[in-house]
């Protein structure tokens, strides 16, 4: 299948120190009226893979809309002239839209990822369980299957329907980060998929926070921007 993303680069007077959740929670507030931008609802939070996504990436804040969240970022983004983060406010030069045209589904050959971002990997149940296994390679067995099956849940929230398995190779490394002021181990470091992911969307826990961004690794990918091929750098 294909989907529409909006990749949005805010280019500020100078590099963003602050963490996701400020600019996360900036924007939201700014545009409550949409929902997607901060899923909170009146009957609480609303459940489902982020159609908004938002990362800070040396220093530089993005914002990823797909789909139903591409066409909310196109119609907010005239309206951004500052970021209010914290006690800091920085002004914004210029904003890079880049609208995306692209893959998202099972591939006949493997895909090589990196994360730009930590991979928030282990829930409370599959934690334990990691932290109680010691033998290196059933570790990485385990991360595998919880790759694949995050890539499994994306699926479910956009109706794609995934026929045969999903295999998933990675070198990965732990790492220690926090989330929602709360230390969490998480991975970074390069997989293998056999399925087609978008550049700067998110896997795993805290996607919409950032967490466990991905991008191809492949020299010669290309993504189809605006009606042409280009290639997606940042």
């Amino acid at each position: 299948m294909k989907l529409k993303i909006v990749v949005m680069a805010l280019k500020t007077d100078r590099m963003v120190k602050e963490d996701t959740s400020k600019l996360r929670g900036y924007i939201g507030n700014k545009f409550y009226e949409h929902v997607l931008l901060h899923h909170h609802t009146e009957k609480g939070n609303l459940y489902t893979y982020p159609r908004v996504q938002y990362k800070i990436i040396e220093g530089t804040p993005i914002i990823v809309g797909i789909e139903e969240g591409a066409k909310i970022l196109k119609k907010i983004s005239d309206e951004i002239n500052e970021l209010k983060l914290g006690r800091s406010k920085y002004e914004i030069k210029s904003i890079q839209m880049n609208f995306i045209n692209t893959h998202f589904g099972k591939s006949r050959r493997n895909i090589r990822y990196r994360f730009l971002i930590p991979w928030l990997a282990l829930s409370q149940k599959n934690y334990a369980k990691y932290k109680s296994i010691k033998d290196w390679k059933e570790k990485k067995e385990l991360l595998n299957n919880i790759l694949a099956g995050n890539i499994i849940s994306i699926c479910k929230s956009f109706g794609y329907t995934v026929k045969g398995k999903i295999y998933a190779h990675s070198l990965l490394y732990e790492k220690i980060v926090n989330y929602k002021a709360i230390p969490h181990n998480a991975f970074i470091g390069e997989f293998k998929i056999n399925f087609y992911l978008p550049d700067f969307i998110g896997i795993g826990k805290g996607v919409s926070h950032g967490f466990g961004t991905v991008k191809k690794i492949e020299n010669d990918r290309k993504q189809i921007v605006m009606g042409e091929e280009r290639k997606l750098e940042m």
